[in-house]
């Protein structure tokens, strides 16, 4: 375990050193960007200053929603591979439809085919009819697909789509586990309690900061 929670670390380092480079080198960029729509935010009373702060943290914050959650899947693989270490991510073939050609499992460990997500936020319709070929052609090479989404989205429209991608689930006898459950999940099915280490990393790296 200590091994594990190492490598966890480890990871954590990569990440955040990546993360600081990229959001550092954005704003550099920044500075050459030419400004002139800030004429629009100020007429609907938005401050230069106050644009160039929204404008930055727009800019990074998408850095910083990729990077958490590339970190968080990665790490959650960590876990599961610790304990089911012939456990891969690998792609099948989609025998329903012709787009896409190919689906990503994430971890397949026997029968099992799980996606690990850290959030997902989408509120496009789309998205369910995509999801729910996907379940289906999972189902059709005999796995059972189990979903694993540590954060639910906010936004009413978004949490209405993860309800029917539950339902999605439980109609081909997969699983469905989202906010708690997930963390839970993983725990049980590894053996690994996640979140407390990623607590205890956090406490480290931003002490004094909740949650």
């Amino acid at each position: 375990m200590d091994e594990l929670k190492q490598k966890i670390k480890n990871l954590a380092e990569i990440y955040s050193s990546n993360l600081k480079n990229k959001m550092a080198a954005r704003m550099e960029e920044m500075k050459a960007d030419d400004n002139s729509h800030y004429l629009i935010y100020r007429v609907l009373g938005i401050s230069t200053q106050e644009g160039q702060l929204i404008d930055a943290y727009q800019n990074t914050g998408r850095f910083l929603y990729k990077y958490a959650g590339s970190f968080l899947e990665e790490a959650a693989t960590l876990c599961f591979n610790s304990k089911f270490p012939d456990g891969i991510k690998t792609k099948i073939e989609n025998t329903i439809g012709q787009r896409p050609k190919t689906f990503e499992i994430d971890f397949l460990n026997g029968n099992d085919a799980l996606e690990v997500k850290w959030r997902d936020a989408t509120t496009d319709g789309d998205h369910i009819t995509k999801e729910h070929t996907r379940v289906q052609v999972i189902k059709a090479h005999g796995y059972k697909p189990i979903r694993v989404m540590f954060y639910y989205p906010q936004r009413e429209q978004a949490i209405r789509i993860q309800e029917t991608l539950k339902t999605l689930y439980a109609g081909v006898e997969g699983e469905y586990y989202g906010g708690n459950e997930a963390w839970v999940f993983l725990h049980q099915y590894s053996g690994v309690d996640l979140k407390s280490i990623l607590t205890e990393i956090a406490s480290e790296r931003t002490p004094g900061n909740g949650n």
